[in-house]
């Protein structure tokens, strides 16, 4: 038997399965590692070498099923937001009262001030 395609035919069984935690084809059946996460150790596999492998791992890669409904949380209320506009502190009467009070307070100190 030959190197070429004979021999690629005997090439059948799967030495990588899929991984746990990141979900990819790379879990090694033998070696019970993943090739892509390093699953089951608990930092997560990464080398300043494979820039392009943090890309793909990011937030934003995949379904974000928890991450997409806090965005549209946070979206809606920030539109809601803006709809009601800035909040501002109520004028009761009350306050209005305690206001003019206090101007005239000020006013009668400075005019006191001017007199002396």
């Amino acid at each position: 038997m030959g190197k070429g395609t004979t021999s690629f035919g005997l090439k059948n069984s799967k030495t990588h399965c899929l991984c746990k935690r990141c979900g990819l084809r790379t879990y090694h059946i033998q070696k019970k590692r993943c090739a892509s996460c390093g699953y089951p150790s608990a930092r997560l596999r990464s080398y300043n070498w494979a820039e392009k492998s943090f890309r793909r791992r990011g937030i934003g890669c995949g379904r974000m099923r928890y991450m997409k409904k806090v965005i549209k949380a946070n979206t809606r209320r920030q539109v809601e937001a803006l709809a009601n506009g800035p909040h501002k502190k109520v004028k009761t009467r009350w306050n209005r009262k305690k206001l003019e009070n206090a101007r005239k307070q000020r006013d009668g100190a400075k005019k006191t001030s001017e007199k002396k």
